[in-house]
């Protein structure tokens, strides 16, 4: 089932300079050290990369280095999303930086019926390039909606970050049932998945972004091999000593999801120019607290290393 995603898959930030502007070679750098470290796909551009807060140009920009950098290795998805036709333009400057697809993030604003968020996945993308639904938000789908998406040709997957696992069991059911083929994809979209990736395992949601593996890429992936090991000893140790944490001090601020993972890749040693507005700056005591859970993600892998237990 996985086809074209095989392994962990790698959300980067979007560094800035110091005048504010896209650091390209500074995200170059970040990508091919998640590449180097093993990631299995690259969604450049995202949530975690600020899609928000970046214009077309720059998003082609980052799209195109990001690309460049991971030369074929990997596949690359770039996010796209807003008002309709804002997310057609996106898709479209991803499909001309050289993008394998997009991850279609919810419309602006509004809500609206399922019947409206189906014209809306057709209408902001293109029949030449892959695109992930991303349920979350304004964007919520029901069981027949995600039916009807997942029959769209140039949709291979679904995005979960709304976490109702009742619904989302009866979605996966519903798609699979509906004949759409073996190769479509579920993934766990909520922050810090790893929290919930065991659950959503369980009902068929086998692949999760992680947005830890920016900046902490040995306990990203040591939790992730863990998960294909069912090494019960190795997920618990984690996620007592670092990611159950990390969700809670998510939780201390608005706008962490993405803050908190800048903070994070800072403090491994890369700068990366804080956030642009609305997201605010990481409070310094809770820098700290990050460092402190960082450290101790570390030495909880030492702890399973010294026993002979998974830490790669």
């Amino acid at each position: 089932m996985r086809g074209m995603f095989n392994g962990l898959l790698f959300f980067p930030v979007t560094p800035y300079q110091s005048d504010g502007e896209v650091d390209l070679a500074e995200l170059a750098e970040h990508v091919k050290r998640g590449v180097d470290a093993g990631a299995g796909g690259v969604f450049v551009a995202c949530g975690t990369g600020e899609f928000s807060a970046l214009e077309p140009d720059e998003y082609r920009a980052v799209v195109a280095a990001a690309v460049e950098t991971v030369a074929g290795r990997l596949p690359v998805f770039a996010g796209a999303g807003g008002p309709v036709y804002t997310a057609r333009r996106f898709a479209d400057r991803a499909k001309d930086g050289g993008a394998d697809g997009i991850l279609l993030l919810p419309p602006y604003l509004t809500e609206a019926t399922g019947e409206g968020l189906v014209d809306y996945v057709r209408a902001a993308t293109r029949e030449d390039l892959p695109a992930i639904v991303y349920n979350r938000a304004n964007a919520r789908f029901a069981e027949d909606s995600a039916v009807a998406v997942s029959r769209l040709p140039q949709v291979i997957g679904f995005k979960d970050g709304a976490g109702d696992l009742d619904l989302m069991i009866r979605i996966v059911r519903a798609v699979q049932d509906a004949g759409t083929s073996e190769s479509f994809f579920f993934f766990n979209g909520m922050p810090s998945a790893e929290v919930t990736q065991r659950a959503y395992r369980a009902i068929g949601v086998p692949l999760y972004s992680s947005a830890a593996f920016a900046f902490a890429p040995r306990v990203a992936l040591a939790y992730y091999n863990a998960l294909e090991r069912d090494d019960q000893a190795t997920l618990d140790a984690l996620e007592r000593s670092f990611y159950h944490p990390l969700a809670r001090l998510r939780a201390k601020g608005t706008g962490y999801a993405v803050s908190l993972i800048k903070a994070g890749v800072e403090l491994a040693g890369h700068p990366c120019g804080g956030v642009r507005p609305p997201f605010t700056a990481v409070r310094p005591e809770h820098r700290e607290e990050l460092a402190g859970i960082l450290a101790a993600g570390l030495d909880a892998l030492d702890a399973l290393d010294a026993r002979g237990g998974e830490a790669g």
